[in-house]
């Protein structure tokens, strides 16, 4: 495969058919053959920003190995390009691919701060911990335009309710008076998400993410201003980023990291078409040995749909990953948790101050 067959800045290397539609869309050889002739670009590569308008924001969690009852994305669709991402077969669902689509075509949800008020506002809510991101980076390039985290972030301070983060783009430290505002009332969890220390490796994997070296800062810039930081070590792939767990811990928690969490990476869906055709066109001469090291990690395929099975995996390459985490918590994060969030304060504050009598 020629290095001219790499689209730069991009995860996926191709849209993969839409399993919702009847219907196919393909760019062919001889219409890109016509396109080089002529001079033309067969394919700009732009990202789109598309208005959506749902009527809820928040949504609960009815997973049991997922670490949050609710979550909610001001954004759907991601521009960072992980190609790893399990989120990538949600854009079918919205009628996109989850190739290219799911990086150029971003969802903008521009009422969310709204909808989020709204149901914070109602009698009937009662506090929980909800987690901006369960799906897309809510940092995501598009943050940089539109701020519907900061102004979401704004909502939860003015009501007084818990709210987590999972992000990895270090703009969330645009941000940083707000989330020490939350923060002193215990009211603010940040997950960063660290795959790999080696730049080379996060470039091929996470083309438009912030670099390891602002992530690593930005571990610190929070953990500095007391803010709670648990490091997601996710997903760890076998022969790709396995063997970096115990440097990575080391690193995450010398930088004020309280906890670390992981997965072993899946492929759902779509997701095993894209992947397999990105690293055979990446990194050739590794495909596949990780890809079978994968499939071993899940009972001979790429898919992992089991509870309890799914984020672990299960075998002796999933076993040695698993035993490595384990020794790295006890070796570098003894003593060390993340804390449990403040509930109880929202009730006062329902009307958006506090409540005398």
């Amino acid at each position: 495969m020629s290095h001219k067959s790499v689209i730069k800045g991009r995860g996926a290397q191709s849209n993969v058919h839409n399993r919702f539609f009847e219907l196919s869309y393909e760019m062919r050889d001889d219409f890109l053959e016509y396109c080089h002739k002529e001079g033309e670009i067969a394919d700009k590569n732009k990202t789109q920003y598309l208005n959506v308008f749902p009527k809820t924001i928040v949504n609960k969690v009815t997973s049991p190995d997922v670490g949050m009852a609710y979550s909610m994305n001001m954004y759907q669709g991601c521009e960072h390009g992980c190609i790893y991402c399990y989120a990538r077969n949600s854009h079918e669902y919205w009628g996109y691919s989850a190739g290219l689509d799911f990086e150029r075509r971003i969802l903008v949800k521009k009422d969310a701060p709204k909808l989020l008020e709204t149901l914070l506002k109602k009698k009937s809510w009662k506090a929980h911990t909800i987690v901006m991101s369960g799906n897309t980076d809510c940092y995501q390039p598009a943050e940089k335009q539109f701020q519907l985290t900061r102004q979401c972030l704004e909502v939860f301070l003015k009501y007084k309710h818990p709210v987590g983060i999972i992000t990895k783009n270090s703009l969330i430290l645009r941000d940083l008076e707000v989330l020490k505002a939350l923060a002193k009332d215990n009211l603010i969890g940040v997950n960063i998400s660290i795959t790999s220390l080696s730049e080379d490796t996060r470039r091929i994997l996470e083309p438009r993410t912030a670099t390891i070296k602002k992530r690593l800062e930005t571990v610190k810039t929070l953990s500095e201003n007391g803010i709670p930081v648990n490091v997601m070590l996710a997903p760890i792939i076998p022969s790709i980023n396995s063997h970096e767990i115990l440097p990575m811990a080391q690193k995450v928690s010398e930088l004020g990291a309280l906890s670390i969490a992981h997965t072993i990476v899946r492929l759902n869906g779509a997701i095993g078409e894209i992947f397999t055709d990105w690293i055979r066109k990446t990194l050739p001469d590794r495909a596949d040995k990780v890809l079978h090291q994968i499939e071993d990690c899940h009972g001979g395929t790429l898919n992992e749909s089991r509870y309890g099975k799914r984020m672990r995996g299960e075998g002796h390459i999933a076993q040695q990953i698993n035993d490595t985490i384990r020794l790295a918590r006890l070796k570098y994060f003894k003593g060390k948790s993340m804390p449990r969030l403040n509930t109880d304060l929202h009730e006062q504050y329902k009307d958006g101050q506090l409540r005398l009598f």
